[in-house]
């Protein structure tokens, strides 16, 4: 393994547990606030953080402004994934919701193919489909009879359409990043999909009263912004741009544990037993994917 890999595996491990909390506390502001504000608002938030970052670091050249089409591509496939991550969340299980997420890397290793050409070695093949079939046994809640249905919730489905986009997202970053840092990258997008997120969502956020919401909204709000957005952000871009597409998305089997030690902390709750053989056959894909350096 390459320094370069070293540190793109230690950035995903960060952001698999940072995107962890933003489940559990997002299940909590869900009911009392639309989507559209509180994404709007997290944008702006998380922008003007990394934008002081970028500002006091390698600062924003010139160069980096070129084709800005680029960075609405990509703010705009992010705008979509957390509005309709928070609108899943209504009425999705947090551990349930986590589950739908690790369904990404599939996903992202087909677009990774279309747009990279990033073929898939055996062992690779392997661990995604022993991951989905984990997350796909949590999703269902280890009842079989309920998947041979396909009786999948409301806001499992709504959540799903937004893990498309952000699969989309992860091989589009190599694809449209010209050298930019890491950094300044997610600044512009950032603020580009603050932009977006404004026109769309402008009633939502004018209609919203903000010195009513209760004191859970303002601390999601201020975690999202920071760890779940700035943070976790410039970490994925970082590892998108030294790592494969598959393998970067390949930490999000890692989202549903930290979520259950997430959801043990804040209100000493614990999954269904069933599902424990779902959690532990995605360790298992995340497992081999990590013995595959090739």
């Amino acid at each position: 393994m390459s320094p370069a890999q070293l540190r793109g595996h230690l950035a995903m491990l960060a952001f698999s547990a940072l995107i962890a909390g933003s489940f559990s506390l997002g299940v909590l502001a869900a009911p009392l606030i639309s989507p559209f504000a509180l994404t709007a608002v997290r944008f702006v938030l998380a922008a003007a953080l990394v934008g002081a970052f970028a500002a006091l670091g390698p600062g924003i050249a010139r160069a980096a402004l070129a084709a800005p089409w680029r960075y609405a591509v990509l703010g705009g496939l992010l705008s979509i994934y957390f509005v309709l991550m928070f609108q899943g969340l209504k009425t999705a299980p947090p551990v349930s919701a986590a589950a739908v997420f690790t369904l990404t890397p599939v996903i992202a290793a087909g677009f990774g193919w279309l747009l990279l050409r990033q073929r898939l070695t055996p062992r690779i093949a392997l661990a995604l489909a022993l991951g989905g079939a984990g997350a796909l046994w949590v999703i269902f809640r280890g009842d079989l009879s309920a998947l041979l249905a396909l009786q999948v919730g409301k806001g499992e489905a709504i959540y799903f359409a937004g893990c498309i986009a952000h699969a989309l997202y992860t091989p589009m970053v190599r694809r449209l990043n010209r050298g930019e840092p890491a950094v300044v990258f997610t600044f512009l997008t950032m603020s580009a999909g603050a932009v977006l997120l404004g026109l769309a969502g402008w009633q939502d956020v004018r209609a919203t009263d903000w010195a009513a919401l209760p004191p859970v909204v303002w601390i999601t709000l201020a975690y999202i912004a920071v760890a779940a957005s700035a943070a976790s952000f410039v970490l994925l871009q970082f590892a998108s741009l030294r790592l494969p597409s598959a393998k970067v998305m390949a930490y999000t089997y890692l989202v549903p544990a930290w979520v259950i030690g997430w959801e043990i902390v804040l209100h000493g709750a614990l999954p269904p037993a069933r599902i424990a053989l779902g959690i532990l056959a995605t360790l298992a894909a995340l497992g081999l994917l990590l013995r595959d350096d090739g």
